[in-house]
């Protein structure tokens, strides 16, 4: 019997937005005024603005396009404002002691869910149900979808400067959409539109005023970057009121499904609370980075301070530098540069200041209690509701702040000028392990073709004939009869592109249909033998000192779409790294998750040449510029190093199929394939099997 969590209701109402964060504190309870007319629901303006692009009717396409994200907008609008409100209105009293002493806290639980219900259905014009969307919708417009259709609909249009708007807002998203920024450009030449014109419609205010602290303060124009970083941090706290207001509906969190049966009403309470919990304790990585630039939390919030630190220095405002320093510290207590800023912003204070009684700033030490709270509650309640919760680190760094100015410490200070603060410039991420490679490629006939340098990266190699003919030939025909349409990808027929399907499946896969007799047990048994044999060249090629084992092994085809090639400026793969998230922008590949971090080293092993376009690319971090460009055949095998060093992608597929093996290693048996593991003991199975019908056939005298 799984043992129960019983969370104290006073906690959870602590947790839960109290009207302080739900409203204007100082300001009247205000029921909300009904606005007019029904809310259009956005996925069907947008399935109605697609159509119309299709069909080449782009003033119906704009038109409802643009209804779409202003629904979709409005929809986010009315329930943060339904949320903030019923928050404030309806408190969540705490149980008392007794006979039905939970009973108050009930009776608010209701109250409050029926005041958020009744302000929905009055602000939307009915049912909260009409906007229910799809996840593929919900995806579109996490990665601005829309305004990629908006932009190319603008240009049929000859509306030049709204159409570089959507692709700008687009590529902010999507930066690795190699053509976008070439056409931005093209459009801005067009339109004569000036650089300070690229507006991006989805910006978050945090991030742009942000971003313009840090102008002023590039400039030198200290009391300007102040005013923008102060203002940054009050947009940051609203927008995470708004994130957590957005959590308290219902809620589908897949990595945590583990509402099931039920003991009691007190256990479905405490489950529907974790959900809200964890939704509300994750509000921290989505304003931490920008849409398609997943940089870590530092890059806004601890790294705010750390900027905001040496701006009061520089206008003589000490006890707000020493303030702000000591917020930094909440977050990076180890940083030895900003432990000296203290110690000198200590030295410069009034004789009748005591440093001790200057403290870390209140938003941030308030902000970081609530978290570790939160943080606890999470990890003590998963044990006792049977889920599993994995807490990120969303304090990781990565460099710090870029700027030449040092504040010496306390040690070497005496008799010298001090001209700013101690501060080392920001690096890129480095491979930790030793670089070798040359390695024996221990197999007969594989022809060697280009080493790193031959293919201007780091940690590459290009090798031919490690597939022969023959085996190319019988893997393509095994691959028809094993693969799936958007395998890998939740089903989805374009993952990648709209002009070509992916299909794919597993060696698991291969090796069952293949006991199953739906494909031939030895095509299946190659498919096993050939990845195998890729993984030991892999590790003997790069000298590696440890076992490398399989992460991810996929056999993937990339057919191009006929009547969709034409004019294509997109790619068949994004570019990207296999084991960062890759901020072309910054110049930097985040290891963090949602990234695949465990991968360090991938091989692409190709079976065909029989199509056209599908080049594999190497670039620099920009996502821009080519440094290698590749031609599958059948037999050529590519291997690389699997972080930032190597960001990589595919070009567009324009004829025919494109098929290869995908595969993925790790150096950390942690995260060894499951399905690796599986393919292996039927391997076993098999090995067993031919064994015993091979001794059937051995007069026990002649074994020896």
């Amino acid at each position: 019997m799984r043992e129960h969590i019983w969370v104290p209701w006073p906690l959870l109402a602590l947790l839960l937005p109290p009207p302080l964060w739900g409203g204007h504190p100082d300001g009247p309870r205000r029921d909300p005024e009904p606005d007019p007319g029904p809310l259009q629901p956005f996925d069907l303006l947008y399935a109605s603005g697609v159509a119309a692009y299709y069909s080449g009717d782009y003033e119906l396409a704009v038109r409802d396009l643009e209804a779409a994200l202003r629904s979709h907008r409005r929809l986010r609008e009315i329930r943060v404002r339904c949320a903030r409100h019923c928050a404030a209105r309806r408190p969540l009293a705490p149980s008392g002691l007794g006979p039905g002493a939970e009973l108050p806290f009930f009776r608010a639980v209701l109250e409050r869910a029926r005041c958020y219900r009744s302000c929905e259905t009055q602000r939307l014009g009915g049912p909260a149900s009409r906007h229910r969307v799809s996840e593929d919708v919900r995806s579109d417009f996490q990665r601005r979808v829309p305004y990629n259709y908006l932009q190319r609909a603008y240009i049929k249009l000859n509306q030049l400067e709204k159409a570089v708007e959507a692709a700008h807002t687009f590529f902010m998203a999507n930066p690795e959409h190699m053509e976008m920024q070439q056409d931005i450009e093209n459009y801005r030449t067009l339109a004569g539109v000036e650089t300070v014109q690229l507006v991006d419609r989805e910006a978050k205010p945090h991030l742009e005023s942000y971003s313009a602290g840090v102008k002023y303060y590039e400039a030198d124009d200290f009391e300007l970057a102040i005013k923008y970083f102060e203002q940054a941090l009050r947009d940051y706290f609203n927008e995470e009121i708004e994130c957590r207001a957005l959590c308290e509906g219902p809620q589908r969190f897949e990595e945590y499904e583990y509402l099931k049966s039920k003991a009691g009403l007190y256990e479905d309470i405490a489950d529907h609370y974790m959900q809200v919990l964890i939704c509300q304790h994750e509000c921290v990585r989505e304003l931490a980075t920008r849409p398609g630039r997943l940089s870590p939390i530092e890059n806004f919030l601890p790294l705010h301070y750390d900027y905001l630190q040496f701006a009061y220095y520089r206008v003589g405002e000490y006890v707000k530098a020493l303030e702000c320093a000591k917020a930094y510290l909440l977050l990076h207590p180890d940083d030895e540069d900003v432990l000296d800023n203290v110690d000198y912003y200590e030295s410069l204070l009034d004789e009748n200041i005591d440093p001790a009684s200057i403290e870390a700033r209140e938003d941030l030490t308030m902000f970081v209690k609530r978290h570790q709270l939160e943080s606890d509650l999470i990890k003590s309640a998963a044990e006792g509701l049977g889920f599993s919760y994995s807490e990120p680190n969303y304090w990781i760094r990565y460099g710090g702040r870029q700027d030449e100015y040092r504040v010496l410490s306390r040690v070497s200070m005496e008799g010298t000028e001090v001209h700013g603060l101690s501060m080392s410039k920001k690096l890129l991420p480095k491979i930790e392990r030793d670089l070798r490679e040359g390695g024996p490629l221990l197999y007969e006939n594989i022809t060697f073709v280009y080493n790193s340098e031959q293919l201007n990266g780091t940690q590459r190699v290009l090798l031919d004939n490690v597939l022969s003919e023959e085996q190319c030939r019988e893997l393509h025909s095994v691959a028809s009869g094993i693969m799936l349409v958007g395998d890998g990808y939740r089903g989805k027929t374009s993952p990648h592109t709209p002009n070509e399907k992916f299909e794919g499946a597993t060696v698991l896969k291969a090796l069952k249909f293949g006991y199953e007799g739906r494909v031939p047990l030895k095509s299946a048994r190659l498919f096993y033998d050939i990845s195998e044999k890729a993984r030991k060249i892999v590790e003997s090629y790069f000298k590696l000192n440890s076992t490398l084992y399989f992460s991810y092994t996929h056999m993937v085809c990339r057919t191009a779409l006929s009547g969709q090639q034409d004019r294509r400026n997109d790619l068949s793969h994004p570019i990207h790294a296999d084991n960062c998230l890759l901020d072309p922008e910054a110049n930097e590949c985040w290891k963090e998750p949602p990234a695949y971090t465990f991968r360090d080293y991938s091989a692409l092993l190709y079976m065909n040449d029989d199509f056209e376009g599908g080049e594999f690319i190497f670039t620099e971090m920009d996502a821009k510029t080519v440094t290698a460009s590749i031609k599958p055949k059948c037999g050529r095998m590519i291997s690389f190093s699997s972080g930032g060093e190597n960001p990589h992608g595919v070009k567009a597929v324009t004829k025919g199929q494109r098929c290869a093996v995908a595969l993925w290693f790790t150096l950390d048996p942690l995260y060894r394939e499951l399905e690796r593991i599986q393919a292996d003991e039927v391997i076993a199975i098999l090995d067993q099997e031919q064994r015993g019908k091979h001794d059937l056939n051995i007069n026990p005298k002649d074994e020896l």
